[in-house]
């Protein structure tokens, strides 16, 4: 199962920092989320871009997370010559991630 199924997300950059938001669908689904995607998991699944530490911060209340990508921007916006700069692809690619693995 991937984990678009499950949940979606949003995401914003500041400087060479990515955030990823990850919601689920239905609030049903948090704490089996919560056991699978670790912050050493999506950066794992992310490896050939992010440089730097994963930090996950957890919202129960709102059945989501907010993951803080470090060095995953190649300098940032202005300085990268990434065709995603912003890196909101990013977010599409950790919503293939594969939770049965």
């Amino acid at each position: 199962m991937k984990l678009r199924e499950l949940a979606h997300s949003r995401t914003g950059d500041k400087g060479n920092t990515l955030n990823i938001s990850v919601i689920c669908h239905d609030a049903r689904h948090y704490e089996q989320l919560r056991a699978v995607l670790t912050p050493e998991r999506v950066k794992a699944h992310l490896r050939d871009v992010v440089r730097g530490d994963v930090v996950r911060h957890e919202l129960p209340g709102l059945a989501a997370f907010n993951f803080v990508l470090g060095d995953a921007l190649g300098g940032g916006v202005t300085r990268s010559l990434a065709l995603d700069a912003h890196g909101k692809s990013l977010s599409s690619a950790l919503m293939d991630l594969d939770l049965d693995e």
